[in-house]
């Protein structure tokens, strides 16, 4: 399976304004509706990828683990679904209902969004302040498929842990690997 690294945009990028569907609600989403949070967490995922596929419940899994705390979540795919169907908002509504992503679920159809932000691959995770500068790019965890890693989130979990504390985050961060965007 091809693999791509994450860019790593550099740390203190302000965040991309951005106006999504929400493929669950089909409500559009933006940046400032998460105004009030101490965090926000963007991460670029799809359906098809085997690295989505391999964390995908720990990411449902983090968004119900934080869904009491002042971190607002979105994901988003951006994929060309003439080329990869699977990744279609039906077919991604039906991987939230399936997988439990309690977070708006947002499609890219245009990938300006995914342009802006830098995302280069499924997962690819920006995790930004209050002030919605990027403290944190990289890896959900040292978990690939068949590494035989577990699947715990541990590198943004501490990330976001800080955040929330306001303490700083580790700048020495792993870039994230995964399926190339599939741009049109």
């Amino acid at each position: 399976m091809a693999r791509t690294e994450s860019v790593m945009l550099p740390l203190q990028t302000p965040a991309p304004d951005f106006a999504l569907p929400d493929v669950t609600t089909g409500a559009i989403i933006k940046l400032a509706d998460f105004a009030g949070r101490d965090a926000f967490l963007v991460m670029f995922i799809c359906r098809h990828c085997p690295f989505i596929q391999h964390i995908e419940r720990g990411l449902g899994q983090l968004g119900r683990d934080y869904s009491k705390q002042s971190l607002g979540i979105v994901a988003v795919s951006s994929n060309d679904t003439f080329s990869f169907p699977e990744d279609a908002p039906e077919s991604l509504r039906e991987q939230a209902a399936e997988v439990g992503f309690i977070f708006p679920y947002l499609f890219d159809e245009t990938q300006e969004v995914a342009r802006d932000y830098g995302a280069a691959c499924t997962p690819d995770l920006f995790l930004f302040n209050r002030e919605r500068k990027l403290v944190y790019r990289g890896q959900f965890d040292s978990s690939r498929p068949g590494n035989h890693v577990p699947v715990t989130g541990e590198d943004l979990r501490e990330a976001i842990d800080a955040v929330l504390a306001d303490k700083p985050v580790k700048a020495e961060q792993q870039p994230a690997l995964g399926c190339s965007i599939k741009w049109k």
